[in-house]
Parts: structure tokens; sequence; C-alpha cells
């Protein structure tokens, strides 16, 4: 079991930075900003960025713990490091892609101690136009939700079981039980995370949010949406991945595979990436039929960058891992 120094602090944050210092900076900002009467502790985990975050936060938040990776060691690893040291009675894990709005971090943590069965509250998450951002809150993860895992479709059946987004279109209760948080913005009941050992360090990254509240809810809690408390997510910021390799396409598939894997078995595993080499196939003859028949004119660089995408997804899908990383 992950153990810590013990609880002294009503709220420990903790954030992992790679190469966001200017993130890092406005999300600290907005940390101090919104904190109120919240007893709390800030802890930064840099892995091996180097990008002058340290400096930055040693002038400007001198009351941060700043600890200094000599190696990227991942999302969750990192994230456990920083539980190692903190003393809150709950935990915030927090992007430094985000920015605290108004009084998110009391509403979260009252959400938190006040809901018994609550193990992970997470927050509204609006992208930079404060517009709502989808990926707040998820479904577990099944065969059939990744193989149609498109945009139209959520938009034409937004309440559909299927996504597990329904907490976010319809207005109920302030708090509202769902699958699974964003890793971006999640609160956790430090008991709960030392019970399911923490983040599983099997993930580098993706994933392993998602796999923390599947651990939650078969140790018995559930995880709530708190609509009232806002916070906005600038969203893949702080990743800096090339888009036009898709690395990040490929890699969130890879820890689903993981997740698939270790949560439903290695036959569902399997399973999953055979539907994810039909789907991409499909999805590859649908640009090529829409490109042939617009001769080319329809959306160009669009069809060209999707296609791109779900070639490298195929590639993965039928075991050319080694090309991918590769290509990365």
């Amino acid at each position: 079991m992950l153990t810590s120094e013990g609880p002294g602090k009503a709220l420990s944050i903790v954030i992992v930075n790679w190469n966001s210092c200017a993130f890092l900076r406005n999300c600290l900002k907005s940390i101090y900003a919104a904190a109120g009467a919240t007893t709390f502790e800030v802890i930064v985990v840099d892995n091996a960025s180097f990008d002058g975050s340290k400096e930055m936060a040693e002038a400007e938040f001198p009351e941060v713990r700043f600890i200094q990776s000599s190696t990227n060691s991942g999302f969750a690893k990192a994230n456990n490091l920083g539980f190692a040291i903190s003393q809150g009675e709950s935990l915030l894990f927090l992007n430094p892609d985000t920015e605290i709005v108004g009084t998110a971090l009391e509403t979260l943590e009252s959400a938190l101690q006040s809901i018994p069965d609550a193990g992970i509250v997470g927050a509204r998450l609006l992208n930079g136009d404060l517009s709502l951002q989808i990926s707040a809150v998820q479904a577990f993860p099944s065969i059939w939700n990744q193989v149609l895992d498109m945009e139209r479709l959520r938009q034409w059946f937004p309440k559909a079981r299927l996504w597990g987004i329904r907490a976010l279109i319809e207005n109920t209760a302030a708090a509202t039980a769902v699958d699974a948080i964003s890793g971006a913005c999640l609160m956790i009941k430090r008991q709960v995370f030392e019970q399911v050992n923490g983040f599983s360090p099997d993930y580098f990254m993706y994933s392993e949010d998602t796999d923390l509240c599947f651990k939650v809810m078969t140790a018995g809690f559930k995880s709530y949406y708190v609509r009232d408390a806002r916070v906005i997510h600038f969203g893949g910021q702080s990743s800096a991945l090339s888009s036009e390799g898709h690395f990040a396409s490929v890699m969130m598939r890879e820890s689903l595979k993981r997740f698939f894997g270790v949560r439903r078995g290695s036959p569902r595993a399997t399973l999953y990436q055979l539907a994810m080499a039909l789907s991409a196939l499909c999805r590859l003859l649908v640009i090529a039929v829409v490109f042939v028949l617009s001769l080319g004119t329809y959306r160009k660089d669009g069809l060209r960058n999707a296609f791109v995408k779900w070639f490298r997804v195929f590639r993965w899908s039928v075991g050319l891992e080694a090309w991918a990383k590769k290509s990365a």
C-alpha cells in the first residue's frame, strides 16, 4: 500500500509538470487567488523538463514544494511521487494547463467530504473560450464505445449511456455519479487513494485516471461530477505532442489496451486491438472514397491528416508497436 508522511492539511494539490512553465505560472496564480479559507499545500513534480519551472516557482511561489525529477517517469508515477510527501486529507491531482475559477476548490472539497459514498469528485471543465469540455467525464471503456468513438455520434446522441456524458448535458443534481473523472482535475479522499494503492505505475500516459476511477468503484466508492465547480482546462497544451505524427493517438490506444488487459482480461484486450484494426481500416476506406469522389478537393489537408492518423492506428493494431514508437 502507498504510504506518506500523514495528514496535516485539508488539501494537497499535486501538479505534474512537463515543459509547461507558462501554463504552470498561471495555474499557480489561480490556485492562490481562489483558495479562500481552504488550508492547502501545493506540490509540483517536474518530469525532467528543465524548462525554468523550478526557478519560476522558487521566485514567485516560494510556498510550493517543488520536486525536480531527473527522468520523465510518466504521469502516474510522478503523481504517486507527489502524494508520497503530501499531508492533505483530500488530494487534488491537477494539470498545469488549468486555471481554478471562483470557489472551485472549496466546492470540490465540500462535495468530497459531504457525500458519504464519494471517493472521487471532478469539476466542470471549460475550454479556453469557456465552452464546455466534454472530456470532463466519460464511461468506462468498452469495445463498443471505442469502436464508435466519433464526435458526430456524440453530438447526435449525447445522452446515450455509451458515452457516459449525460451528467454534462442535463442540469440535474449539483453532484452526479459518473463512471470516470478526467485526470486534468481529479480530487480523491486520501484514505481511498491509499486503499486502492494510488495510480497504477503501469501507465506512462493516458488511461491512468480511468483506471484509478475503476479501482475506486471496485473498492465500493463512487466518482461524482460537481457542476458548480468550474476549472478552465486548455487541454493537451502541456503534452506538447506533435499532431502530425499522431503519437498521442497511438499511445492512447496502447494505454486502453493495457486497461482492457488488466481490468477485463487478456482476451478482451486482444478483441479490442482487433476491433481497432477493423475500425481503422473502415475509416481509411471512407477517407479514400471521399478523396476520390471529390477529386481531392474536399478538405484536402484534413483528409490527409485523418488518413495519417488512422494509418498509424492500423499499423499499431496489427502489432507494429516498434514502428509506432520509432516514428513518434
